[in-house]
Order: structure tokens, then sequence, then C-alpha cells
């Protein structure tokens, strides 16, 4: 499970706040792992050796109503190098083409998304964000458990 974004933007770091409460609720097998991957870009590529199925939390804008969730599979999980103004710029799309190239792209990947609705600087998620986490851990939850990798929440 990797949760990726920017803590100091409001809901683009709704990822990471989903793999910290995955962190404090999930009980897991030990070969999941449980990966904060905030604004590191690239520097995750280091993250997807040796692994078969992955699930990314992130913020993902789809024009739809904030707090809309959105699964993303096969083809529809984009990977791409993209235009950058800044080489800070590196995005998930990025990230999977580069792994791609390396061989390093896992079996199976999913994006768990959600639609933000404010991404200015603040710390707090939007009260429609805030809102969905519960859900949004609990469908990554789900996820992890089709791979056979049994998590469920600690009591």
């Amino acid at each position: 499970m990797l949760g990726v974004g920017n803590l100091l933007q409001s809901d683009d770091g709704v990822g990471v706040h989903a793999v910290r409460r995955l962190e404090e609720l999930a009980l897991c097998p030990a070969s999941v792992q449980i990966v904060d991957g905030g604004t590191m870009g690239i520097e995750l590529l280091q993250c997807l050796e040796g692994v078969s199925h992955l699930v990314v939390v992130d913020a993902v804008e789809m024009g739809m109503p904030a707090g809309s969730m959105i699964r993303l599979t096969g083809d529809q999980v984009p990977a791409y190098l993209s235009l950058k103004v800044s080489p800070h710029q590196i995005g998930l799309p990025d990230l999977f083409c580069v792994a791609k190239l390396r061989d390093l792209y896992p079996q199976d990947v999913v994006i768990w998304g959600i639609q933000p609705s404010i991404v200015a600087t603040g710390v707090d998620l939007s009260p429609a964000v805030a809102g969905q986490l519960d859900c949004l851990v609990h469908k990554v939850l789900d996820e992890v458990s089709r791979w056979e990798q049994p998590c469920r929440v600690s009591a």
C-alpha cells in the first residue's frame, strides 16, 4: 500500500492521511507493506523492487463532486512521461513509466483515488474528503485482501 501526496496542500495529502490511518488501524501479514510516499516521486522506484501487487492511494482530479472515489486498474493506470516545468514535478505517471522501462512494474496495480475539494496551502483535509477517509481505507483493505493478503481493522 502506497499513499502519495503533499500534506501541505490540503486534500492533495489524502493518500498520506490514508496510509497513516492504515498504519494505526490495519492488521496485515508481514508481507504487506504500508508506505508513506509523500512527494518522493521517482525515488519511490526503489519501493517497487520485488513488489507484485500494489495499491496506491492519491487525490485524483476527475471533475466529480468532492469526495467521489475512483478505482483504476490495468490500462486505466496512467504510465507516461510528461512535460515538466521543473524536475521536481515527478508524478505517478512518470514513476510508472520508468518502472515499466526498468522492468519493475508490479503485476497488479490498483489506484484508489478521491476527488479533492481543496488543493491549496493547508494541512487539514476538506470536510468532503475527510468524511470519506474511513471508507477509502476500507476499500484499500478490501483490495489487499483480494490478493490473498488478509488485512482487517484492529478492534
